[in-house]
């Protein structure tokens, strides 16, 4: 794992069942997930421009180095946790970056979540097939 003596602001995520430990570094821009580079982590385009999207939003792309612990859930989960969490570091950066970052709606934590499944169904809402006779 990646230790530094260097400073940095600390920020976790969470989305789904996902939970991200990031920590950003004052940097070039790096991002490390798990000990990956995010080309490796992530395949899609779009979960790359989920992760960078507080940097856009500040205006901060390239002034940090993302590295980030992330556990539980899928890619996508895990792609809004760790945006999430790096938008929380920011704030640790410098709280001005809240009004921007309040407005694109970063710092709120995605409340939704599996729905239980319930007795007599097949799964949430899913009921046993009907037959008339």
């Amino acid at each position: 794992m990646y230790t530094s003596a260097k400073p940095y602001f600390y920020g976790t995520g969470r989305r789904k069942k996902s939970v991200a430990r990031v920590r950003l570094v004052p940097g070039t821009g790096n991002i490390t997930i798990n000990g990956r580079n995010i080309d490796e982590y992530f395949g899609l385009e779009t979960l790359k421009l989920i992760v960078n999207q507080p940097f856009g939003v500040t205006g901060t792309e390239g002034k940090f180095d993302i590295i980030a612990n992330v556990v539980g859930g899928g890619i996508s989960g895990q792609a809004g946790a760790i945006r999430h969490g790096a938008s929380r570091a920011l704030l640790q950066a410098d709280e001005a970056y809240r009004p921007a970052l309040k407005k694109a709606g970063l710092l709120t934590r995605d409340p939704r979540m599996k729905e239980r499944k319930k007795y007599g169904l097949k799964g949430a809402r899913r009921a046993p097939q009907f037959s008339k006779r």
